[in-house]
């Protein structure tokens, strides 16, 4: 089990190695995925008590939610659902 978790973990990194069509505030760069990540979960703690409705939303599971939206962008890179050129 820890074995899998490992691999898991090594995987989602790859996040890091994937860089997006959006820009860092400062417009200096591109955002890499694992920064996209980490970006909305800060924003998503920091905003969650001007948002939240009783017993609608849960903080932890929006997080897990965050967290794991973008893995799939390991193999498919920052492609929009809709884009039918494949930039």
């Amino acid at each position: 089990m820890l074995e899998e978790m490992m691999k898991f973990i090594k995987e989602v990194d790859k996040l890091k190695t994937i860089e997006r069509r959006t820009y860092v505030s400062d417009g200096s760069r591109r955002e890499n995925s694992g920064e996209h990540s980490w970006h909305v979960c800060v924003m998503a703690m920091t905003l969650f008590e001007v948002f939240e409705r009783k017993n609608e939303t849960d903080l932890f599971t929006s997080i897990q939610m965050l967290l794991l939206h973008d893995i799939v962008e390991i193999d498919a890179g920052d492609t929009y659902a809709f884009d039918v050129n494949g930039y």
